[in-house]
């Protein structure tokens, strides 16, 4: 996994709530565990004006004109700020997995989905808890100004808007020190790599006829 420490994007709206898994990455796209190649059916339902099939060939299909992502002056981009109860539903790791693949490394929202939440940041992927106020005046502020960008300094916890305005954010210390070393659960597993070995060589001799 990547470290996350301090990164600037341009900011993608997406003014809709209870925006759940399915809409994320709908299920006939689950069937790969390689947690990549999500990225061309992040939103297929919303993204296309047709229905998307799994290993099929995306670049030829018709796009949603109205859909905020297809629009060009969000190409790029890598931070998306949605509505309450972002990534409801099911709780298909896809999910973030598609996220991160289109290109996003962070989400804000007023709120999140608690296994939605959680799987985030195991996979890379930081999503920010703001008040709905605060969230408002991003969205007036990315649809008034064309190349947007916010930097997000995950160390501080701060979001640094064009402006030079910040606006303070909470994470959990743990999660906090995890993406910013780059850890995901089997990171944190090697962290403890050679007394995994030394334990393993101990109970060969102690119990051999368990192996």
């Amino acid at each position: 996994m990547k470290a996350f420490v301090k990164q600037s994007g341009i900011v993608a709206p997406m003014d809709r709530a209870n925006i759940d898994t399915d809409m994320i990455i709908p299920k006939q796209f689950l069937k790969s565990i390689k947690r990549s190649g999500f990225g061309p059916n992040l939103f297929d339902e919303l993204r296309y004006l047709d229905e998307g099939q799994p290993d099929a060939d995306n670049s030829g299909r018709p796009l949603n004109p109205d859909f905020v992502l297809n629009q060009p002056r969000y190409k790029g981009a890598s931070v998306l700020i949605t509505r309450e109860n972002f990534g409801c539903g099911s709780s298909r790791e896809h999910a973030p997995w598609a996220l991160e693949d289109f290109g996003f490394n962070v989400i804000i929202a007023s709120s999140y989905a608690d296994i939605f939440f959680n799987n985030s940041f195991k996979n890379g992927l930081l999503p920010i808890v703001l008040e709905e106020t605060i969230i408002d005046g991003l969205f007036a502020e990315v649809t008034a100004t064309e190349g947007y960008e916010l930097t997000i300094d995950l160390e501080n916890q701060n979001i640094i808007k064009p402006n030079g305005d910040s606006i303070p954010f909470d994470v959990d210390a743990f999660r906090k020190h995890c993406l910013l070393n780059g850890l995901d659960d089997i990171g944190l597993t090697l962290q403890d790599a050679d007394d995994i070995t030394a334990y393993e060589v101990t109970r060969k001799v102690s119990s051999p006829w368990l192996f």
